[in-house]
């Protein structure tokens, strides 16, 4: 977190640590709040690498598993970055202001991923960079945005602010400092002002799944649904893992999927999974948690598809804390 920028949120009760807006004096009473009502997250725990240069879209096609080009100033993505093997390194949201690519990730991985990404560069007309610009995120029933951007994934932008329609009730702000403070004012005028996790909290909601430090070369994309989230592209041509990822598709030998799920304790990504039918072993992996407004937390758990189905999932190990399911957002496909 920029230092002005950590010293205005301080200055309106923020509680910071860690570069991350941890609260603004009660985080329970925030995090129920984002189930019902109006809030505004700073999102310190993002960060955004920009990729310009006039082959920006060439090289970022040939490397991550949707298709740039899909991309326009009107419209963003999720797509992700994977080893040969198909394993996800970094999953993104993708905008584009101007001619410039902006790559949303954790603030944890952006500079490890901006120098894996500059290894490819080689002749190609590309820069990479940190961008200095703020994320905010605000939610609620009643949120108006301060651009229109149509429908889902939408995009618009005026002067130095873009605005991107994450879902119906949600939307990520992307602005220079100098126009943030502002922003955030006017939204805290009627939104309830809320920490991180809040956020977090409504990701794992929708069922968005996040790669952090502890998941990367966990997953191939479908095991988080990322197919189903409109994150894969299986027309486009080659990219890392893009044989790996075309063969789980159509021969259909995905295993695990990704489930939304409540558990009356602390979950943090890379938990293990386990139930009866492993004989001991894990069966799946938290790919994302969040504390709960019930308490416990809400969970993002990729698990055997066929333990999901007829077992009871435990966290930790076969005497640990079961896993509550709950539908996602969007539909799964058939076993």
């Amino acid at each position: 977190m920029q230092a002005d920028w950590q010293q205005f949120m301080a200055s309106r009760g923020a509680v910071i640590e860690d570069g991350m807006v941890q609260h603004f004096g009660d985080f329970h009473a925030e995090v129920t709040a984002a189930s019902r009502e109006d809030i505004v997250c700073d999102l310190g725990q993002y960060a955004t690498l920009r990729v310009s240069g006039e082959d920006a879209q060439s090289f970022l096609q040939n490397l991550l598993s949707n298709d740039i080009k899909e991309v326009s100033p009107s419209r963003s993505q999720h797509s992700s970055f994977n080893t040969a093997k198909g394993r996800m390194l970094a999953s993104f949201l993708i905008w584009m202001e101007g001619s410039d690519y902006l790559l949303m990730l954790p603030s944890a991985l952006s500079e490890m991923l901006r120098k894996k990404l500059s290894m490819y560069v080689l002749r190609a007309k590309v820069k990479i960079q940190q961008d200095e610009n703020i994320l905010l995120g605000i939610s609620g029933p009643a949120i108006k945005p301060p651009l229109d951007c149509g429908e889902r994934m939408g995009v618009a932008r005026e002067g130095s602010t873009t605005v991107i329609r994450l879902d119906d009730a949600r939307f990520l702000l992307h602005t220079a400092p100098d126009q943030a403070g502002a922003l955030w004012d006017a939204f805290a005028s009627h939104a309830k002002p809320a920490g991180s996790a809040c956020w977090d909290w409504l990701n794992v909601r929708a069922g968005i799944p996040v790669i952090v430090a502890k998941t990367q070369e966990e997953f191939v994309p479908q095991m988080v649904n990322l197919d189903l989230i409109g994150g894969i592209s299986f027309k486009k041509g080659c990219y890392p893992g893009q044989e790996i990822v075309a063969r789980m598709h159509y021969l259909g030998k995905l295993k695990r999927r990704m489930y939304l799920a409540h558990v009356d304790g602390y979950a943090e990504p890379g938990d293990h999974l386990y139930s009866e039918d492993m004989a001991g072993q894990s069966n799946g992996i938290i790919a994302n948690a969040a504390p709960s407004p019930a308490g416990g937390c809400d969970v993002l758990a990729v698990v055997q598809i066929s333990s999901h189905d007829g077992h009871p999932i435990h966290l930790g190990s076969i005497e640990g804390k079961t896993l509550r399911f709950e539908p996602l957002p969007y539909a799964l496909p058939a076993a």
